[in-house]
């Protein structure tokens, strides 16, 4: 019993370490990000208030956040890859 017992804990330990790591690298979430991004949601069009629609309007306000999020992400890399370009030249 014990001989199975320890090498099951070895590997659940070289298993949980790289987890128990990346876990601590991760930074806590401060309150003005969470306000910052409730505000996203709700010029996207999400109303905490309506309870009665709730899954549906917050994920189609989290899908409109992310959508402009990406475009966003996509005009900046544009830009910055033309600056280059014409750094170069």
């Amino acid at each position: 019993m014990k001989k199975s017992f320890v090498p099951a804990l070895a590997l659940a330990v070289l298993i949980a370490a790289p987890l128990a790591s990346q876990a601590q690298s991760a930074q806590p979430v401060t309150h003005a990000q969470r306000y910052a991004e409730l505000a996203k949601l709700e010029a996207a069009g999400y109303n905490p208030r309506d309870s009665v629609h709730y899954p549906e309007n917050f994920e189609a306000a989290r899908a409109k956040v992310a959508a402009e999020d990406a475009a966003q992400q996509s005009a900046d890399a544009s830009a910055n890859g033309t600056i280059k370009t014409a750094a170069r030249q």
